[in-house]
């Protein structure tokens, strides 16, 4: 039988995997509260523009406040909203999961415990993020970076489980998808590159890529990064890399030490990045 797919939450991330999931034979169905974006999937299709190219692919797409309309159950449920709205949006969803249905925690942040205190923890799994898209006007979204991993998905104590392993499958339709053993501190690490460049993006209006290009943001991202860091190390996670960078060369940084290897990393990594603006 097939699974059958809830995106709750339909913005860049959700819109693509929900949309590459579709177009990729499964049953999936979109959910969303900007009714423009809704009523443009539902008349037009969902329109993905993705590494030159372009598809426009027919979605199941609904407003939430049309949720009650669902008939029967979803077997696996995406959580793909702002960290914000976790709470209300999990138990939303939770009225609409099967008995013995899964929910992928889909966002940045750490709210994978918020989201199993409502599903419980046997029932929950986690998914870090690593693709960049942007969503600047209903129905249309744009991948932004040029990355041949776009998640990994973890089981909370690192076990290799079947059930990982058939998310990663589904996942692996939309982009490259690896199933890490260390969730947490692959969760602390992109909370690092989140707070190393979207805070800086929102009050100098520059792009991902524009934060580490510029001396003065870089040299502010990377003490950022080194103070998610140690954080992280602090709350007994091990943090690997760091957009493909080693977590210590961050912290020696911060601490004075020559940095010039680590701009030049940054500066590289960056064209990995596009127009995306976070």
């Amino acid at each position: 039988m097939a699974t059958r797919i809830a995106i709750m939450g339909s913005g860049a991330i959700g819109s693509i995997v929900g949309g590459m999931l579709t177009r990729t034979g499964h049953d999936v169905t979109l959910i969303d509260q900007w009714p423009e974006h809704v009523e443009v999937m539902k008349r037009d299709g969902l329109h993905l523009s993705i590494r030159g190219n372009d598809y426009t692919i027919p979605v199941n797409a609904l407003n939430i406040g049309e949720l009650p309309t669902v008939q029967g159950s979803f077997d696996l449920a995406f959580i793909s909203m702002k960290s914000y709205d976790t709470e209300w949006a999990t138990m939303l969803m939770r009225s609409y999961l099967s008995s013995d249905g899964l929910v992928v925690d889909l966002q940045n942040g750490i709210n994978d415990d918020r989201v199993a205190e409502i599903i419980g923890g046997n029932r929950t799994l986690g998914c870090v993020i690593t693709m960049g898209a942007g969503m600047y006007e209903p129905g249309h979204v744009i991948r932004t970076d040029s990355r041949d991993i776009g998640f990994r998905v973890g089981e909370f104590d690192g076990s290799n489980t079947s059930r990982v392993n058939h998310i990663a499958e589904i996942m692996s339709n939309v982009e490259g998808t690896i199933v890490t053993d260390n969730l947490w501190g692959e969760r602390w690490g992109k909370l690092a590159v989140n707070c190393m460049a979207n805070p800086i993006a929102g009050l100098t209006g520059f792009g991902g890529a524009e934060v580490r290009i510029n001396d003065t943001s870089r040299e502010i991202a990377i003490h950022l990064a080194a103070e998610v860091i140690k954080v992280g190390m602090a709350s007994g996670h091990e943090l690997g890399l760091i957009w493909g960078i080693e977590a210590q060369q961050f912290l020696d940084a911060a601490d004075g030490k020559d940095s010039s290897t680590l701009k030049e990393k940054l500066i590289k990594q960056s064209t990995a990045l596009g127009e995306g603006r976070p």
